[in-house]
């Protein structure tokens, strides 16, 4: 399986052998489905607490006496049916929202992602992204220069979530250089997930030969 590689102007300059493993894989919804919310689980933060009647002031004393006085029998304020009392089943903080999958379900469906992104021609090769200044304008002529190739017009016009730019390596400089656009996102290859490449339209992958490929 054969790509184009561009350089940071969008001209051609040579193709890739990708390999099968990675980018011919079968699309499988279930499986992408079960590990974005497995992922997305786990990265939800605990936030919401409600006290119980054990947790709330007050209480400490019966309100009033069991019989005699025509009311209902209570025993403490701190009672889930009074106002001020304790809540009965509410949101905790200590909840634990973490999803487990395997490893070689989060490895499948990433390869199944990366494979349905090369399919809908949405990933975008380039053989350096790496900067030797950090400066956003560079970045911005780097993407305007990559839009104008055929089918990624909208790498850097759409809005929200347009691209992920995958680096080979850590690059502090393109990285700078980037981090003023907010609807690009700069990470390092190794740390591509699922979830990411659901969240980002387009994905750039630098030097895909030393990542992906075979030669």
């Amino acid at each position: 399986m054969e790509s184009v590689i561009y350089n940071i102007e969008g001209k051609k300059i040579g193709t890739v052998t990708l390999s099968e493993r990675v980018f011919g894989v079968r699309w499988n919804a279930d499986l992408v489905k079960q590990v974005a919310d497995s992922l997305l689980s786990t990265k939800r933060k605990n936030v919401a607490h409600t006290k119980d009647r054990g947790e709330v002031r007050g209480g400490g004393k019966k309100p009033w006496r069991q019989k005699g006085t025509g009311r209902a029998r209570h025993g403490s304020i701190r009672s889930p049916i009074w106002v001020g009392g304790g809540v009965t089943g509410g949101p905790r903080n200590e909840k634990n929202f973490y999803r487990k999958v395997s490893k070689k379900m989060r490895i499948k469906a990433l390869y199944a992602i990366l494979s349905q992104k090369l399919r809908d021609k949405e990933i975008l090769f380039v053989d350096s992204i790496a900067l030797s200044e950090p400066k956003t304008k560079i970045a911005v002529r780097i993407l305007k220069s990559l839009s104008d190739i055929t089918g990624f017009k909208n790498i850097f016009s759409k809005k929200n979530n347009a691209t992920v730019v995958a680096m080979s390596g850590k690059n502090k400089m393109t990285e700078r250089a980037f981090d003023n656009l907010g609807n690009i996102e700069v990470v390092e290859a190794r740390n591509l997930n699922p979830l990411l490449l659901l969240e980002y339209k387009y994905l750039i992958i630098e030097n895909p030969k030393l990542i992906y490929g075979k030669s």
